[in-house]
């Protein structure tokens, strides 16, 4: 387990056509939030590091891009510490969608 897990996402916001810009996003593992950050210009949000194995959660507060989904909870759980995990966000006004991206 001696790898550095690295997380990131990317949030479209598919009804604009665009990047989805200053969406707060949290990232937990076990429960405690280890990371938070908003999206960029790009709606994205690299380089959250972990060292750690297990399941983890992206809360994305989504509510003014959604407002039927004030929220959004991604789960994922990262079994190889060393690689990268990147988890997009589509999101749309009633769905939204997400993948294991690279």
């Amino acid at each position: 387990m001696g790898g550095r897990v690295t997380i990131s996402t990317h949030v479209l916001d598919a009804q604009r056509g665009r990047p989805a810009v200053g969406l707060a996003v949290r990232l937990e593992h076990d429960g405690e939030t280890v990371a938070q950050a908003r999206t960029g210009e790009d709606g994205r949000i690299t380089g959250w590091p972990s060292e750690r194995a297990g399941v983890y959660r992206l809360v994305f507060d989504t509510g003014d891009f959604a407002p039927f989904f004030p929220e959004v909870v991604l789960t994922f759980r990262v079994t190889e510490p060393g690689e990268h995990h990147h988890v997009p966000l589509l999101l749309s006004p009633f769905a939204y969608s997400t993948y294991r991206g690279s």
